[in-house]
């Protein structure tokens, strides 16, 4: 019978928060014997400004910035993952992160990330990518906010752990 979580999906930026969405993902494997594609997605900048404009020079990452990056997530992956046997695959793409990780999407059953947990101001005037996947995604979307905490099971009972 499938599952949700046979094949779940993993934006990860590097931040707490995204890691945190890979523990919560990895347990939701683990539980599930599903597979997990962890994505970092790069979006190309201008050089100067460090930030992409709407015409001007771009800056790609080169050969080596995405294999430190490979490297750097692997490295994150294995960490996280532990001595569980899990079916887990990583990948660095250089694409705008919405549109990587809604790419992806079509190949996953479930998507598994954070949120920043921005301010109102920032989140009005930039926006929030998990929002946009929430509204966007051909699949369910587990949000993963910056004040969730780790659960573990005792008994029959959850508990919270601050």
């Amino acid at each position: 019978m499938k599952s949700l979580f046979d094949r779940i999906l993993v934006p990860f930026d590097f931040s707490p928060q995204s890691r945190r969405a890979l523990e919560v993902a990895c347990d939701l494997a683990a539980a599930h014997r599903g597979e997990m594609l962890v994505l970092c997605a790069l979006a190309p900048i201008n050089s100067l400004a460090g930030i992409r404009p709407p015409s001007g020079p771009i800056w790609f990452p080169s050969d080596e910035v995405l294999a430190a990056e490979r490297l750097r997530l692997q490295k994150v992956v294995d960490a996280v993952v532990g001595r569980r046997r899990l079916s887990v695959r990583s990948s660095v793409v250089v694409a705008e992160p919405l549109e990587a990780i809604l790419a992806a999407a079509q190949h996953a059953d479930v998507i598994v990330m954070a949120t920043t947990g921005r301010g109102a101001l920032s989140h009005l005037l930039v926006g929030s990518v998990a929002e946009k996947v929430v509204r966007h995604a051909p699949v369910p979307v587990l949000t993963i906010g910056a004040g969730a905490g780790k659960r573990v099971t005792r008994g029959a009972r959850k508990v919270k752990v601050a």
